[in-house]
Parts: C-alpha cells; sequence; structure tokens
C-alpha cells in the first residue's frame, strides 16, 4: 500500500517482494501453531513431528517456486490500477511532488515543494533543467514500535537467504539436475524446519495453552534474531576461517541448526522417559 504502480514492473517486484516476506512469516508462523496445535489436542509426538516438518518444507519450498517462475511473468500482462487522482500529493523529508494529472499519468506535469526553494513547476519532464526524480513512497507512515519493525527486517532478511538458496544450488558440490539446483534450499530450510519442530516442549510447558504460546513465540523470536546473527558477513567469515577447509561454508548454519535440533530431540525423550517410568511402577 506505500508503493505508488507507477509502472508494471515496479507493481510486479513490490508484489513478489511482499509475498516473499509473508512467506517467511507463514513459515515461522505455521510451525509455531501446528505444534501448539499439537500439544493442546495431546498428538503423539512422533506422528505430529513428521507431519509439521513435511508439510512446513513442502509449502515452502513450493510457494518459493511458484514466486520464482511468477518473476518470468511479462510486466505488461500485469497490471494494477493507479492510487491517487489528479492534484495528489507526495511527501518525503522536506519535499513534497504534486502530480497534477494524478499517478495515471506519473510523467505529466507536476509541482516540486522544497523546503527552502520556491515551487518549482515542471509542465515537461524533457528539457534541460527538468529532472525525473523517482516517486516517493504514500504518505501512510507507520508508526510501528521498534520491537515489530525488528520482526519485519529479520523476516526479510530469511526471505532473501531462502530466494538466495533456492537460485544458488550446489555446482561443483553437488553436479547438475534439479536436485543438485535445489538441494541447497533443501539443506537450509530443512534444517531450520528440523530445528523449529524440536521447540515442541515449549507448548507443554504448563496447564495453560495461551501463555505456552506466547512463551513459543518468544522462543521463535529468538531463533529468528539467531538466525540473522549466523548469517551475517562477521559470523560467515569466522564459520569460514574455523571449518572452511573441512565443510563447504554453505553447510554450517545448517549443521549448527541440525546439533541443536538432535539435542533438543534427546532432551525431550529422555523427559518423556523420566515421566513414563513413575507412571508406569
Amino acid at each position: 500500500m506505500r508503493s505508488v504502480p507507477m509502472e508494471s514492473e515496479a507493481l510486479l517486484s513490490t508484489l513478489i517482494v511482499a509475498a516473499r516476506w509473508a512467506l517467511s512469516l507463514a513459515l515461522y508462523g505455521s510451525i509455531m501453531l501446528g505444534l501448539s496445535y499439537a500439544a493442546r489436542r495431546k498428538i503423539f509426538a512422533l506422528v505430529a513431528l513428521p507431519c509439521v516438518i513435511v508439510l512446513s518444507l513442502g509449502f515452502t519450498f513450493g510457494v518459493s517456486l511458484a514466486l520464482e517462475r511468477w518473476e518470468l511473468i511479462p510486466p505488461a500482462q500485469f497490471t494494477g490500477k493507479p492510487l491517487g487522482g489528479a492534484g495528489v500529493i507526495l511527501s518525503q523529508g522536506n519535499t513534497s511532488l504534486v502530480l497534477l494529472k494524478g499517478t495515471q499519468d506519473a510523467r505529466g506535469p507536476r509541482v516540486v515543494a522544497f523546503a527552502d526553494r520556491p515551487l518549482l513547476y515542471q509542465p515537461d519532464l524533457v528539457g534541460p533543467n527538468n529532472f525525473m526524480p523517482t516517486l516517493p513512497p504514500l504518505p501512510l507512515g507507520s508508526n510501528a514500535p521498534w520491537f515489530l519493525r525488528s520482526i519485519a527486517i529479520d523476516l526479510r532478511l530469511n526471505a532473501e537467504r531462502l530466494q538466495g538458496r533456492l537460485n544458488e544450488g550446489l555446482d561443483g558440490w553437488l553436479a547438475g539436475g534439479p536436485a543438485g539446483r535445489h538441494m541447497q534450499f533443501f539443506i537450509y530450510a530443512g534444517a531450520l524446519v528440523f530445528f523449529l519442530a524440536s521447540l515442541g516442549f515449549l507448548f507443554n510447558l504448563s496447564a495453560w495453552p495461551l501463555a505456552n504460546l506466547f512463551t513459543g513465540g518468544l522462543v521463535f523470536r529468538l531463533i529468528l534474531s539467531l538466525e540473522t546473527f549466523f548469517n551475517s558477513p562477521e559470523m560467515q567469515d569466522t564459520f569460514e576461517f574455523f571449518v572452511g577447509k573441512w565443510l563447504p561454508a554453505p553447510l554450517v548454519v545448517p549443521l549448527i541448526f541440525c546439533v541443536f535440533a538432535l539435542l533438543i530431540y534427546i532432551y525431550s525423550m529422555l523427559v518423556y522417559l523420566a515421566k513414563r517410568r513413575p507412571r508406569e511402577e
């Protein structure tokens, strides 16, 4: 809603970016809600966890592949209704832009208002003294707190990582074919889903499902921050320095997720056996 669809290319790219962001939110949210539902309904973990892992990974891969194909759609075939009529004012910082014919004719006559200069009227953008500034976002500002904005930033970074893994493949490490192309995506996304699914014990901490859901949400937020931290350039250089000779760099973070997940699964199994033994006795 904050972007002016001046051209079909801009509209298509904006929607694809938004869809990838929503996909990352759906990945984390669906696993959290699925684990919470399984805990409330007392579904056996050996049945619930494989279903959550397979469905989440399959949905993420399918939508990611669809978004990749969506980019190949000719922009001329994807049009949207421009926002704003004649005389719409777009503000950004200390500069305001008045489109006299609205966003439908974004290259038409306009008035530019600067903070410390007189009004500038541009009847035609063609000329030595005229310029074509990029249309600023619509003045639909957001006063969301930093906590929510930081979540949005980390989700966007997660979306970029998943898309990068989908496009990179493992050429040279696993040769050729469709499996080799998408193997890196399955390794990273699979390890992440495997790690998130291991946190099912959080939704059995107390007798209050809503309290468990909030606790799980906070822990999932920490995992999202941890993922951003591990994939930062500084940490990637550190991992490459220590294990670059024995392990390919794209596998370091998935391996960390898998190790954490295995430790949590072992812990959950031991707790389950410890609770079951007195019950049998």
